[in-house]
This record gives C-alpha cells, sequence and structure tokens, in this order.
C-alpha cells in the first residue's frame, strides 16, 4: 500500500524508518524515553532550522531565477525534517483529504496511522513529558475526531479502546471530552467491561468519567456538551 503525500511517495517501510525511534517516547523504561526524547530535541532544531530556511529562501533576492530554485530546495529540506518529526510528521504527511474527512476509506487506510495512536499514546500515558516537548492540542483534538470511526482493524480497534481507558482514569485533560467520540464509535463488550471497572474502582476521577461515558453510550442522541456534562453531574450528585 502506497499514497501520494507532499513530494514523493510514502509507505509504511517510509514511516517505519524514519520514525521508529518514537516507539520509546512510550516505553515503560524511563531511560529509554529520555533517550527518546533526546532524539525528538534533535529532530525538532533540524525542523527548526529547515523552517528558517524557508523563510530566507522568501527574501527578495537579486534573480527570480534563483528564489524560484532555493525555495524549492528550502521547502524539500523542511519537508524531510518534518517528516523525522513528531507531531510535524502528521501534519505534513497526512492526505489533505483526511483532514477535511474526504478520503476513501478514511484513516485507517493511512500508512502514517500506527505514528497517530502513538503521538495519542505518549500523550495519554505520559501526559507531563508530552505536553513539555510536544504539545498540540490542536493536533490532539484532529486525530481523535478522525479515529472516532467504527471501521478500523481488530489492531486498532483494541488500541482505541486503550486509549478511551487511559482517559477516563486521570484527571481531565484539555480535549479529552473528545474521546467520547471514540467510545462511541467502538462501543462493545471489551470497552463497557473497562468503563464498568473503572467505575466501580477506588479512582474517583475514573468513576465519575466513566459512568458519564457509560451513561452517554446508553444514550446514543445526546450530544456530549459542557451543558450536558453539568447537568449530569448535578443528577449524579443530588441522587
Amino acid at each position: 500500500m502506497t499514497e501520494t503525500a507532499g513530494s514523493g511517495v510514502d509507505d509504511d517501510h517510509g514511516w517505519t524508518e524514519r520514525l521508529a525511534w518514537a516507539y520509546g517516547l512510550i516505553a515503560p523504561a524511563p531511560a529509554e524515553r529520555a533517550a527518546a526524547l533526546d532524539r525528538l530535541a534533535s529532530a525538532r532544531e533540524e525542523v527548526e532550522s529547515a523552517r528558517r530556511r524557508v523563510y530566507k529562501a522568501w527574501l527578495p533576492p537579486p534573480r527570480l531565477r534563483c528564489m524560484a530554485r532555493d525555495r524549492a530546495a528550502a521547502q524539500t529540506a523542511f519537508d524531510e525534517a518534518a517528516s523525522r518529526c513528531l507531531p510535524e510528521a502528521l501534519w505534513s504527511r497526512l492526505p489533505e483529504a483526511l483532514w477535511s474527512r474526504r478520503a476513501s476509506g478514511g484513516i485507517n487506510t493511512w500508512v502514517g496511522l500506527p505514528f497517530a495512536l502513538l503521538f495519542l499514546e505518549w500523550e495519554a500515558r505520559y501526559p507531563q513529558e508530552w505536553t513539555r516537548h510536544a504539545k498540540e492540542w490542536g493536533t490532539k483534538q484532529s486525530l481523535i475526531r478522525m479515529l472516532a470511526t467504527a471501521n478500523h482493524d481488530d489492531q486498532v480497534r483494541a488500541k482505541l479502546v486503550d486509549l478511551v481507558d487511559l482517559a477516563v482514569q486521570r484527571p481531565y485533560r484539555c480535549k479529552d471530552r473528545e474521546y467520547v467520540r471514540v467510545a462511541r464509535a467502538v462501543d462493545g463488550d471489551e470497552l463497557r467491561g473497562r468503563l464498568h471497572r473503572a467505575h466501580r474502582s477506588g479512582n474517583s476521577w475514573a468513576q465519575l468519567h466513566a459512568g458519564y461515558v457509560l451513561w452517554l453510550l446508553d444514550h446514543p442522541e445526546v450530544p456530549n456538551t459542557r451543558h450536558v456534562w453539568r447537568t449530569w453531574i448535578a443528577g449524579t450528585r443530588t441522587c
């Protein structure tokens, strides 16, 4: 499976070759995560250097032919650097049609999907490290919304169930409310079993969040808005 992205052809091997190091960001061992964070810092420096080169290329030089050539070279260098960094690779290598949700087959056919899931898992498991090194709430929101479909394979579906479970276990973070979309898309025995366990746990955040998500799953016609959340909270406190 291949797709055109940016200036060339992308495939699974290309993504893995460029970003295999990023799996260290979700490793249980602190030393392995630290090494991946160092690699991310180096990749980010390369991106910023390439970005400055793009800006410089747009300054008016004496000859238009040189201008066009330098701009093309600078953009190519930036695209290459961005493809080796997170979350930049997710912006630069995601087809425009997927951002607008018009692509045939949706995000589940995109070869960069494993790294989109990795980016969300990193935020879910190590939120402070993610916030310090790659805070992009808009990217988080966009990826969650694009992933909220029911046509994923079993492996991706299991990962999405994990992400919902992780989100309900913790104090609310920006854009966590979007995970309700995913919960509704992958609703089933596995997800509900986890939510019920969280609801019965001694974790007050998990009890609250899991209870709300379960209620929304039982009422698919109800929108997940702040007003609905506040009304539900008020109802649980008066029971």
